[in-house]
Order: C-alpha cells, then sequence, then structure tokens
C-alpha cells in the first residue's frame, strides 16, 4: 500500500517524500506536508491509515458519510484534515483522489494549474 500512496504522491508537481515525525511524509516543494502515512498507526489509532489535507467542510462530509472510514486525525484535525483508514478496503482511485485533493489544499495556485494541464 506505501508503494502506491508513494507512486501516486510523487507523481505531482514538485513533490519530495521524507520522514516526518517518524513516517512518510509528502510535500510540496519540501515544505509543506499534504499527505503522512501512518503505516503502523499512530497516536492510538492501530491500523494503517493516512493524514490527508482537505478543504474546509470536506472533513464534516466525509466523517458523516463513511465514518467507518474517515476520522478527525489528532493534531490536524482541527485544522480540518481527513484521517483515512487504509484495512477498511478502500480503492487505489479513491486514495488517489484524496491525495490529489490534498494537494490541491496545500500547493500554489502555480503547481495546481500544472497538475490540472497535465490531467487534461
Amino acid at each position: 500500500m506505501l508503494r502506491t500512496i508513494r507512486t501516486i504522491c510523487l507523481s505531482l508537481p514538485e513533490v519530495t517524500e521524507r520522514p516526518s515525525h517518524g513516517t512518510p511524509t509528502f510535500f510540496v516543494r519540501d515544505k509543506k506536508a499534504f499527505v503522512y502515512a501512518w503505516m503502523e498507526g499512530h497516536h492510538g489509532n492501530h491500523f494503517p491509515h493516512l493524514w490527508c489535507a482537505a478543504e474546509p467542510g470536506v472533513q464534516e462530509i466525509l466523517l458523516e458519510a463513511e465514518p467507518d472510514t474517515f476520522f478527525r486525525p489528532p493534531y490536524l484535525g482541527p485544522r480540518g484534515w481527513v484521517g483515512v483508514r487504509l484495512d477498511r478496503g478502500i480503492g487505489r482511485d479513491e486514495i488517489a483522489e484524496l491525495c490529489q485533493d490534498a494537494y490541491r489544499v496545500i500547493a500554489p495556485r502555480k503547481l495546481v494549474d500544472e497538475l490540472e494541464s497535465r490531467d487534461g
């Protein structure tokens, strides 16, 4: 699963990966994190999961729609980030969409435009 997440995130413009807080983390221009991959779990959540940046209001929508898959992560949850359980059968396409949406929240407009023009 980490290989899939890595492939998705590193395909986005100017993304790098490095450990942060002990877990693989994906950054825009090596500065701002947009996805944390907690493959061994973290902070009492003993299951593989992601923390993804999200637009305002998205966290509430996802938690209400699929509470078994999505959760409010510690630390970044109050800022609207979304926790995504990876042990609930979530598919590659949905993971890609969540990671791309997280990227769009954090990346500067120029890079988002580059992504949009590339994806058509």
